[in-house]
């Protein structure tokens, strides 16, 4: 069988359907937020970082994994120093595999959760021996990520951050003001909002000052869908705060920049006001409360910074 939507939730499923005391990943890359929902499963976890042999990682994403890593007892977490691009997850009991998918879908937030983009499928029985033989041979080549020497990484994570570059995001608006029903305050506009609902302005110069850092909104036809229509999807995103805070968040909203459509901001899932509520909590308003500029000059910055750590992975950070 061949799967294309649900992703995330067919993978942490399937312990249900399959006797088996151990789920295996291995992903050429990985996002946070699905790794720490490991702990919500009742087996153990592996999971394989493929492609740190090849980019290396970078410094927030790896502290992220590492706090996973300190903190969910049945989880372990592991580099591969060769390079890996394979997807795979595989449930095995007592060391023997009982079932996989694999196919294009990366262990991340983005790689599971976009309807039609990645697949898995499920292997036959005669496979089962290869692809055990084949993780097995990864793991020989793997570290655990606390094991990690970063004075190795430390080049590659500068690279791979001026690449994307670092987008400092005003919280105000073209006249110095925190906007009163938009950006923090987007809850206390009209329409479907909710109280503390907030989202981040991406504006056009952030467009052109970091052309790399916001990708292109894809076109997405319904094609399963009897009359679907082409549209716009919004690119589901990890978010790490530089407190070590995690959240999904999401690339909405549509500019069109040079004849190309990018995402007009940045918000978080399942829920718009997550954000909005941190925000609040780091600065010292109240939740309902508007956020003003004079809350922002006693917290001591009027903006935030933001840079991309991997695909679909952001750094925000807040700190003064």
């Amino acid at each position: 069988m061949l799967f294309n939507t649900n992703l995330e939730e067919i993978i942490f499923r399937r312990h249900e359907m399959v006797e088996s005391n151990e789920l295996v990943v291995l992903s050429g890359y990985l996002g946070p937020n699905p790794v720490a929902r490991l702990a919500n499963l009742p087996i153990n976890s592996t999971v394989i970082y493929g492609m740190y042999g090849d980019k290396g990682i970078q410094y927030r994403l790896h502290n992220a994994l590492i706090n996973c890593q300190l903190n969910i007892p049945h989880v372990n977490i592991y580099y591969s120093t060769v390079p890996i691009h394979s997807k795979c997850y595989i449930w095995k009991n007592n060391n023997v595999i009982k079932h996989a998918l694999i196919g294009s879908a990366n262990f991340s937030t983005n790689g599971l959760s976009t309807p039609y983009r990645e697949i898995l499928a499920e292997t036959t029985y005669d496979t089962f021996q290869p692809l055990h033989e084949y993780v097995d041979r990864v793991m020989q080549n793997a570290i655990l990520c606390t094991d990690l020497d970063l004075s190795f990484s430390n080049n590659i994570i500068t690279q791979a951050i001026n690449v994307g570059g670092v987008c400092q995001m005003s919280l105000l608006d073209n006249y110095g003001n925190v906007p009163l029903k938009s950006g923090l305050n987007w809850g206390h506009g009209t329409g479907n909002v909710v109280l503390n609902d907030a989202y981040i302005a991406i504006r056009k110069e952030h467009i052109r000052n970091c052309p790399y850092l916001f990708p292109p909104k894809q076109d997405f036809t319904t094609m399963y869908i009897a009359g679907g229509r082409s549209t716009r999807h919004n690119d589901l995103i990890e978010i790490i705060w530089d407190d070590g805070t995690t959240m999904d968040g999401l690339l909405e909203g549509s500019q069109d920049e040079n004849g190309v459509k990018y995402p007009k901001q940045i918000s978080s899932l399942p829920r718009k006001s997550l954000m909005g509520e941190y925000l609040r909590y780091r600065l010292g308003v109240p939740l309902g409360q508007r956020v003003t500029v004079e809350d922002l000059q006693r917290y001591g910055r009027m903006d935030i910074s933001i840079s991309l750590q991997d695909e679909g992975i952001y750094y925000c950070d807040f700190s003064v």
